[in-house]
């Protein structure tokens, strides 16, 4: 009768560890799964936030605006802008 209890005690153990096991993989791999994200993230981020240091400096604005416009740009105020909802309203008049 002990020889009986013991085996069983020792089967259930096995069991036991075996869905242990298979449930710390499948928690791996989700770890794993949501770390690649953050790093594709992490990295993206790092570019836009690259993209607009370089962009937004007002030294670079000025000359990326003596590079590519031929006149000099001249402030607008805000009364004087048209907000365009649809692009049916645009009119290419000169």
């Amino acid at each position: 009768m002990l020889r009986k209890i013991f085996i069983l005690v020792i089967l259930l153990l096995v069991i036991s560890t075996t869905f242990t096991k298979n449930h710390t993989k499948k928690l791996d791999q989700e770890i794993f799964i949501v770390q690649e994200n953050i790093n594709y993230l992490n990295s993206v981020k790092e570019l836009v936030q690259l993209d607009f240091n370089y962009l937004s400096s007002p030294e670079k604005l000025l000359d990326l605006n003596t590079f590519y416009v031929d006149e000099e740009l001249k402030p607008t105020k805000y009364e004087n802008l048209i907000i365009i909802s649809n692009i049916k309203e645009i009119s290419f008049k000169n």
